[in-house]
């Protein structure tokens, strides 16, 4: 994985070349990624579905993000970012059922890891169950879904906690229930402005 061959960018978006993963990371190259967020309404109440991160992941293992995301590889378009729909969740869906949140920038630098992400950022209406995700247990533990009006409360400072129920995987595959209450320190650390945007473009189009 660290040998995939990935697009790289100046700070204008303008394509400088092609690098591995691993250089990716380790020089702080702009690269393109692919997110999708699953959105349900049940009940008149809008769910955001959360993968919860295999614990064998090398960067953030255990931890809730993104229905689905992925780098985009060098020779791959946007619409080529619904495999990772398919391969992380089991869910198989056009690029035409996607609805566009636009192109989100954003950086997080550790310890020899720089993550510098054009972000093409897509929002689908989803009516599977539960029982419908099926998952790339390497990658993915668990689904689960919360109150979108909560995620939306957590980032932007006026809840400390929200309800996520959904299922996980265990590593002899039993599949478990997970219903937690969780805070900002369970999700991927993306930048929170990222979250911040995410949950407005959501929002409008939801509410549009």
């Amino acid at each position: 994985m660290e040998n995939e061959q990935l697009k790289i960018f100046d700070e204008n978006r303008n394509q400088i070349g092609v690098a591995n993963r691993e250089d990716v990371h380790r020089l702080g190259y702009w690269h393109e990624a692919f997110h999708c967020w699953f959105i349900s309404n049940e009940m008149g109440i809008d769910y955001l579905y959360l993968q919860l991160r295999s614990n064998t992941k090398k960067d953030y293992p255990s931890l809730l993000d993104i229905t689905a995301a992925g780098h985009l590889l060098a020779n791959e378009t946007v619409q080529d970012g619904v495999r990772e729909i398919k391969e992380e969740i089991g869910i198989n869906i056009s690029f035409q059922e996607l609805i566009p949140l636009g192109i989100i920038e954003y950086s997080v630098k550790k310890e020899n890891f720089i993550d510098k992400e054009l972000a093409n950022v897509y929002m689908y209406k989803s009516k599977e169950s539960f029982d419908d995700f099926i998952l790339q247990e390497e990658e993915v533990a668990g689904i689960a879904k919360t109150e979108f009006d909560h995620f939306v409360e957590l980032w932007f400072g006026k809840r400390e906690k929200i309800k996520v129920r959904g299922f996980v995987i265990k590593e002899d595959g039993d599949k478990v229930l997970l219903d937690e209450n969780v805070e900002r320190n369970k999700f991927v650390p993306h930048p929170i402005e990222y979250y911040k945007t995410v949950n407005e473009k959501i929002k409008e189009k939801i509410n549009g």
